[in-house]
């Protein structure tokens, strides 16, 4: 594959019933870019972000930003009116020792790194990075600073 772009997988975002001039979705205090899908007040985005540093591995300089925090900012009152984190892992820790058997079983796996609160109650807007060109859709935490 050398000289080939690789495809940037992404982790995904789906927004429903949002009324898109008042309302804005951070991630790790950062706009999300919400592209408008389907029916109206429904909104995409993909998230790219580093899960985890190993000892060895390419930029080393970029920090790990899990987990993401997701906060909905209401921009008429300024605050935050919602939001949830998301783990790349079990929050407890666990590791599972053998695949799922079950679809059921790996939904509630999916779940359990889900949380509906640990989201910023006042998150001020950072501003949004310049528009990618290539994907526009997609916030690319890897360019900003690690706070």
């Amino acid at each position: 594959m050398r000289g080939e772009k690789a495809p940037r997988p992404a982790e995904q975002v789906k927004v429903t019933g949002l009324h898109s001039e008042r309302y804005v979705l951070l991630c790790n205090g950062r706009q999300t870019p919400l592209t408008p899908v389907g029916p109206p007040g429904q909104f995409i985005a993909g998230v790219r972000f580093r899960a985890w540093q190993p000892a060895s591995a390419l930029h080393p300089t970029i920090g790990v930003h899990a987990p993401l925090t997701f906060d909905l900012y209401d921009t008429a009152n300024l605050r935050v009116v919602g939001g949830c984190t998301y783990y790349v892992a079990h929050p407890g820790g666990w590791n599972y020792e053998t695949l799922p058997v079950t679809s059921n079983e790996a939904e509630a796996r999916r779940r359990a790194r889900f949380e509906p609160f640990g989201h910023a109650p006042a998150a001020p807007v950072a501003p949004m990075a310049g528009p990618d060109t290539e994907y526009p859709s997609t916030l690319d935490l890897r360019r900003w600073a690690h706070a």
